[in-house]
């Protein structure tokens, strides 16, 4: 299913620890027998595990030992060098890549089967007939429904190599028999950019949602659609962005920087310094750049925004940043699984670090959100802790901070009506798709003659289904939640839902904008020009 908006910070923290690594152009020249080469250090943690595995009084699962023994060497390094078990590769890695193999659909495991929300625009599945709505019953003879169906087996199912056939049975609802569908699997894009589209005549908007593999190409197809729009402006969203490869963000960046202007340097453990320069080849170099920043973009969209603000390019909009300067580079360990160790620190043009502390530990280090939350720096930009020791000048004379995260040039607050934490859990829950869903198969066909700007311009959200939605969710929790203080919020999020139910593409971002305080705020600065 799609990536859905979520504001919970821990469930971010898990993600920047878990999920991101940058670090593609560095070279880590040890090999590995070099490297894992016998030692006594090394012996001892052999022989412990030995001695546990043969003369043990109870059975042990020695490999759960070795994944805690790596898990509590890497958290006594640095939050950001992880382990990633082998069981797990394989999903980040596609997430990272930015595809994967398969039939092509988004779906919800719902009411024990599998109900199709939306075909892949241009997919295998789209091409074969496949609608919203669809329930997948069986595939190749197996079959797909059941209270104990589990999501990694309707994935394996799904799945496999490229161009193989699977033939999938389809319930479709006022259909009186099961449709046959041949489906051709082939190369699914995880999409990195959610939206590009005008926000005014000349201002665009692009979306970003991580640095994957395929970022760069995904953003110019954005950035050039939004040129034939007549685009001289444009706001580039790294909100929520968590980061990805240092490669990609220097690409992205050199978009917008003259040729030789320094993007960023990295400095690893012997004190050996790359710098990286942009080239001659970026295509908004003189047009106007307008970066959007929160609390959680971090790692290469910080790279992006430190790339800019220090070449004093465009203007930073938003709240303070994660704050993670560190570069990782990943490393396997010989049974599908592998690490992600920090090999060195990056550096903004100015010579900054933007890394935060992380000398207290790794649950201090992830709970600092909260600080920031309580000490009222989330609202009140007078209250973000900066040190006069590390001010740094840019080349026009504007001052620059490190030590934690990159400072907007305008600061904006966080909406408490828009990132309302009741709204953010039942969205993380899935509640909202859920409820969307069910009152889209009461009669999809209303919604056959509606283009998708049509429905973003025009479609209102009654009253009505706010308070369906209160019955479905009282349905299910035993706490009573009621929307009457926030209806107009709801309303948003319910749209925004149903039109990326129905169009995707885009339509989520496009909806849920409109009500946006940052966005508002870019087109008043972008007017001022």
């Amino acid at each position: 299913m799609n990536i859905e908006k979520k504001y919970l910070p821990l469930f971010f923290g898990i993600a920047i620890a878990i999920g991101i690594f940058i670090g593609g152009k560095l070279d880590f020249t040890d090999s590995p027998d070099r490297l894992f080469s016998t030692n006594s250090k090394k012996d001892k943690l052999n022989r412990l595990i030995d001695y546990i595995d043969y003369d043990y009084v109870d059975d042990v699962n020695t490999d759960s030992i070795v994944d805690v023994t790596v898990n509590g060497i890497l958290e006594n390094l640095d939050p950001h060098s992880v382990y990633i078990p082998k069981e797990s590769l394989q999903r980040v890695t596609e997430n990272m890549k930015g595809d994967f193999v398969g039939i092509g659909v988004s779906f919800y495991n719902y009411r024990d089967s599998i109900a199709v929300i939306r075909p892949v625009e241009g997919g295998p599945s789209e091409k074969a007939g496949i609608k919203g709505g669809d329930r997948i019953i069986m595939a190749n003879g197996d079959s797909l429904f059941g209270k104990f169906l589990k999501n990694d087996d309707i994935i394996k199912k799904l799945k496999g190599p490229i161009d193989s056939k699977v033939n999938l049975k389809v319930y479709r609802k006022g259909e009186a028999n099961l449709l046959d569908f041949m489906v051709k699997r082939s190369n699914i894009p995880i999409k990195s950019v959610d939206a590009a589209y005008m926000l005014t005549n000349d201002l665009g908007y692009i979306k970003i949602n991580r640095f994957a593999e395929t970022t760069y190409k995904e953003f110019k197809r954005g950035i050039n659609k939004l040129k034939n729009l007549k685009a001289t402006k444009i706001v580039l969203d790294l909100r929520d962005n968590p980061g990805g490869f240092l490669g990609i963000a220097e690409e992205i960046a050199d978009e917008f920087l003259e040729e030789d202007k320094l993007m960023l340097f990295t400095k690893n453990k012997s004190g050996a310094i790359e710098k990286s320069f942009a080239t001659n080849k970026g295509d908004f170099e003189t047009g106007e750049i307008f970066v959007l920043l929160n609390e959680n973009s971090a790692s290469a969209s910080e790279i992006v925004a430190g790339a800019l603000q220090d070449n004093d390019k465009g203007t930073i909009v938003g709240r303070r940043s994660y704050g993670k300067g560190l570069v990782q580079r990943e490393m396997e360990l010989g049974d599908g699984s592998a690490i992600r160790l920090t090999v060195s620190r990056y550096y903004t043009p100015t010579g900054r670090s933007i890394q935060r502390p992380y000398e207290n530990g790794v649950q201090d280090y992830y709970d600092e959100y909260y600080e920031r939350l309580e000490s009222g720096e989330l609202s009140d930009s007078s209250k973000i802790h900066v040190a006069d020791s590390l001010k740094f000048t840019t080349p026009k004379g504007k001052i620059v901070y490190g030590g934690g995260g990159i400072i907007p040039d305008v600061f904006v607050p966080i909406d408490r009506s828009m990132e309302n934490e009741t709204l953010s859990f039942l969205y993380s829950r899935g509640w909202v798709g859920h409820f969307i869903f069910e009152e889209l198969e009461k009669d999809r066909k209303a919604f056959k003659n509606i283009t998708k700007q049509d429905f973003i311009d025009s479609y209102k959200i009654g009253n009505d289904l706010v308070y369906a939605f209160e019955d479905f969710i009282n349905a299910r929790t035993e706490s009573k939640i009621t929307f009457v203080a926030y209806h107009d919020e709801v309303k948003q999020y319910l749209k925004a839902t149903l039109g990326d139910q129905l169009y995707g593409n885009g339509a989520f971002e496009e909806i849920f904008n409109q009500r946006d305080i940052m966005i508002e705020e870019v087109i008043k600065l972008s007017e001022k020009d």
